[in-house]
């Protein structure tokens, strides 16, 4: 009684939806096992900050389809832009998860079983630890599967000649990206993080006023 707004880190979708149907005042997303509306803000914030307007461009996913994977999914088809998807067998997007509508349109969305594929031509490369929080047991196995989809020096040279490559950190160098990709020139990972900040206390203030200044 005494919040006005409340955000939730936890884990299956179902449960924030539940605290918010049931809650008098505005309820974050912080970060669920479907999805992480928080980062993908932070991260398109942060595209626009260096590159300008995103609808149109073009995201290359690679790793696992998770909770960050269905966000940008969200996000193309909120704001039009397309995200290639390269994920191993076993860990695709689960499309009925993932769309708002139900079904993404091919505009906004393409899978690829050759990560260098997805990004050929984007604007942004990105990706994120190959085991997500709460699949730990996983780790191993996971390891052995995700081996071909480290972000690497050779992805970033078929992309476009000035793409961006982003993480949500804290990432493991050597498995899900070279160190020479994330401390390279085309990282803006540190961006990435301070943008958190900024887009978090802009979405506070509309929750809070119903409007930004």
């Amino acid at each position: 009684r005494m919040a006005d707004l409340v955000m939730i880190r936890t884990y299956e979708q179902t449960k924030i939806e539940r605290f918010a149907e049931y809650s008098r005042v505005p309820v974050i997303n912080g970060l669920t096992n479907e999805f992480h509306p928080c980062q993908i803000l932070a991260d398109i914030f942060t595209f626009i900050e260096h590159r300008g307007p995103i609808q149109g461009k073009t995201v290359a996913w690679v790793g696992d389809g998770n909770n960050m994977a269905n966000t940008w999914l969200q996000a193309a088809e909120l704001l039009d832009f397309k995200v290639n998807v390269s994920t191993p067998s076993g860990y695709e997007v689960d499309e009925k998860i993932a769309s708002i509508t139900g079904k993404i349109s091919p505009r906004h969305f393409q899978t690829y079983r050759n990560p260098m594929d997805a990004c050929r031509g984007a604007d942004l490369v990105t990706t994120d630890v190959w085991t997500s929080m709460g699949y730990e047991a996983e780790n191993e196995v996971r390891k052995q599967a995700f081996a071909a989809w480290r972000v690497s020096a050779a992805m970033m040279a078929v992309a476009q000649p000035n793409a961006l490559f982003m993480h949500c950190l804290p990432a493991h160098r050597g498995e899900e990206v070279d160190a020479d990709v994330i401390d390279g020139a085309q990282s803006v990972v540190w961006d990435e993080a301070e943008n958190r900040m900024h887009v978090q206390k802009a979405l506070m203030e509309f929750l809070l006023l119903g409007r930004l200044s």
